[in-house]
């Protein structure tokens, strides 16, 4: 029974650790494609972080740019 967890530990470990790998430079144009990404609509999305940018006054705290008290 210790033989068997141990292998199974051992061969978890091993996926595991194979999956830190570092992502190549010719892979990233794959994993910039927009289907990679987890939104289903992306319009949307960004109107929901602009109410809640508006809403909680953290303009500024994601990638979007901009201030005041977004009554653009």
């Amino acid at each position: 029974m210790k033989t068997i967890r141990r292998t199974s530990l051992l061969f978890c470990t091993v996926l595991w650790i194979g999956g830190c790998t570092q992502v190549k430079s010719y892979e990233r144009e794959i994993l910039a494609d927009p289907i990679m990404s987890f939104s289903r609509d992306p319009l949307s999305d960004q109107y929901l972080t602009h109410v809640y940018e508006v809403r909680e006054g953290a303009r500024g705290a994601t990638t979007n740019s901009g201030g005041g008290c977004g009554c653009n």
